[in-house]
């Protein structure tokens, strides 16, 4: 069986992010642990924390995940963005220790033109401070990209300088996003796109760095550079592509986080079970 869940809420408070999960028959579970629009988060309270931790320990969801909010951007040459971005990722790594969260996902940011090397080593930099800073043991995953303009992470080589660049590697690991790869140019749609797409992942970063799955279908094509999701099996990696992803036994041993569209076609608890049901086809 795999492990599947979906983003939730956690309006009202965080642990109510736990029956949510269970309500759309979740295994595994990713929230933001504040405001992912803005700057500034509420502090967390000491009743809610202890009611997260219990939530979660009696609910057997396993792993619960954070994902850093949208505004941060480590390889940006802006100094001010820079220091925020840095505190805000040093803040959301404390949060996550406090509640028990063993994974904190993070895009990497754009280098804004100013050249993918210098945007490398602001990020490793940024990164590095923000981990000694915090402390805990709460793994950062690098999470792979679209390839949009002056992003980095679209290629997995990317990463792997972020991986070797850092003096806190071991607290380093990658979620690996299905759509952003797809889009990127990596053609995991196909059975020989997706065993180079093996190799390579591989080669560059090594399988055992990889501990999340981005379950996404994607609404562009592959090389689109098209950072939009679509419902599982419904775009353009469709049923088949994701029927052989799900029966990788990289991928199908991992946790797998659906960040699917909720409209009138289908509901977060839909794309659980279509990964369910194609995993066991």
């Amino acid at each position: 069986m795999v492990r599947v869940g979906c983003h939730v809420s956690i309006a009202g408070s965080v642990d109510r992010a736990i029956e949510r999960a269970i309500e759309r028959d979740c295994d595994t579970f990713q929230i933001f642990s504040s405001n992912p629009r803005g700057w500034k988060s509420r502090e967390l309270k000491p009743a809610e924390i202890d009611a997260f931790r219990t939530s979660v320990r009696e609910s057997g969801l396993d792993p619960a995940v954070a994902h850093m909010p949208y505004l941060p951007n480590l390889a940006t040459p802006k100094p001010d963005i820079y220091q925020r971005s840095v505190e805000t990722l040093a803040r959301e790594l404390s949060r996550c220790r406090l509640l028990g969260i063993p994974y904190l996902v993070t895009h990497l940011g754009s280098h804004l033109g100013e050249g993918r090397e210098g945007g490398i080593a602001r990020f490793v930099s940024g990164m590095d401070r923000a981990l000694a800073e915090a402390g805990g043991t709460t793994m950062l995953l690098l999470e792979n990209t679209a390839g949009t303009a002056h992003s980095i992470g679209g290629t997995f080589e990317d990463i792997a300088a972020i991986l070797t660049g850092s003096d806190h590697s071991d607290r380093l690991g990658v979620c690996f996003d299905t759509c952003h790869a797809f889009a990127a140019g990596y053609d995991i749609a196909t059975p020989a796109g997706l065993a180079a797409t093996l190799e390579a992942l591989d080669a560059s970063i090594g399988n055992d760095r990889v501990r999340l799955v981005h379950c996404n279908d994607a609404k562009g094509a592959c090389g689109s550079r098209l950072d939009r999701h679509e419902h599982i099996g419904l775009g353009a990696i469709g049923e088949e592509g994701f029927r052989r992803i799900l029966h990788t036994p990289l991928f199908r041993g991992l946790p797998l986080i659906c960040e699917t569209p909720v409209d009138e076609r289908r509901s977060d608890t839909d794309n659980i079970r279509v990964v369910r049901d194609l995993a066991e086809k």
